[in-house]
């Protein structure tokens, strides 16, 4: 090995080492990026309609996002504390209904004793008393949130000068490319995150509606979570129905198989008209590269990780396919 190829690698090393000792400002860049697209977005759809500066703009948007967000915090987190207290006071009796179950089915004891030797229900704490319990957890989340924040609205400000920066200390050559690369990224970034914030919304929406109807209690924390979990492919949707479906069947088995076909023709409104409809000139989201990147971060960064994987996951994709695939594989003779 030549010096110039051993003088490479060194210095991939110390940028690897250097990018893991910093991998969490790096998380904060990255987070303020996705939520200055999700910003720039919605300044790029007011500006169709009314002429104002980006700035007038901004101020708009950011006033009419505190305002519906304080709205619907005083009238929605009263009633979602209590159902998680409630919830916290209902695992208990659940886990009597479901031991009760399985003592009937005698195929089902062998994995009722291999489930108790792994979990042990009554070292379970009501769940306000787990939410203290990472009350540090949630300030320092809370900080790096109001960090992003911060960045996006800077970054917003004037997205155009934060991009020609990058692009002039690229190769000259490259520079036309980069910055084609650089558009279709927000392209398919804010079209993915417009799709899927639309998408997660009436899941959650229709969802109350039909647990309402249905008199299922906890009927807004169970919407919440199915809403939350839209935003993760494949697994997100039916780990979500655990929750509803589990919390009927201390009502009734009736109610149970009924909460249950709500949740299957929701997820199948979602899976095969909704979401298609909503990301059909954008970035679909391959489940599997979406699960792998999720489960990657999730190792190496924990919760906030798992949230930016998959707005990462679809810029990946997006470099794959124009880089990898056009510059490289389809020249390749």
């Amino acid at each position: 090995m030549n010096s110039k190829g051993l003088l490479t690698i060194l210095t991939l090393v110390v940028l690897a080492i250097l990018t893991w000792q910093l991998r969490w400002v790096i998380m904060v860049l990255l987070g303020a990026i996705v939520i200055a697209v999700a910003i720039d977005v919605l300044i790029v759809n007011l500006q169709k309609y009314v002429y104002l500066p980006r700035q007038i703009c901004l101020i708009l948007i950011l006033i009419f996002l505190s305002s519906v967000g304080s709205f619907l915090f005083i009238k929605l987190a009263p009633e979602l504390l209590d159902q998680i207290k409630e919830l916290g006071e209902i695992i208990p009796t659940l886990n009597l209904k479901i031991n009760a179950i399985i003592s009937n089915q005698p195929r089902l004891n062998d994995l009722q004793a291999s489930l108790s030797e792994q979990f042990n229900w009554e070292k379970i704490q009501p769940i306000g008393s787990q939410l203290l319990g990472l009350a540090g957890g949630a300030v320092n989340i809370l900080l790096q949130l109001v960090l992003m924040i911060l960045l996006a609205i800077l970054l917003v400000l004037d997205p155009k000068s934060h991009r020609e920066m990058i692009i002039m200390i690229s190769p000259k050559p490259y520079r036309e490319e980069i910055n084609k690369l650089f558009h279709q990224c927000r392209i398919a970034l804010g079209g993915w995150l417009t799709g899927m914030t639309i998408s997660a919304t009436s899941v959650f929406a229709l969802t109350w509606l039909g647990l309402h109807f249905l008199k299922v209690p906890l009927a807004l924390l169970s919407a919440l979570v199915c809403g939350v979990l839209t935003f993760i492919p494949t697994i997100g949707p039916s780990a979500a129905s655990v929750l509803p479906i589990a919390i009927s069947l201390l009502i009734s088995p009736a109610l149970m198989v009924e909460v249950l076909i709500l949740r299957i023709v929701l997820q199948n409104l979602e899976a095969l008209i909704l979401t298609p409809i909503l990301l059909r000139k954008t970035v679909n989201l391959l489940p599997t590269f979406a699960l792998t990147s999720q489960l990657s971060l999730g190792v190496l960064l924990g919760l906030p990780g798992v949230l930016l994987a998959l707005p990462l996951a679809v810029m990946l994709q997006v470099i794959i396919k124009r880089i990898i695939v056009i510059q490289v594989m389809d020249r390749w003779v």
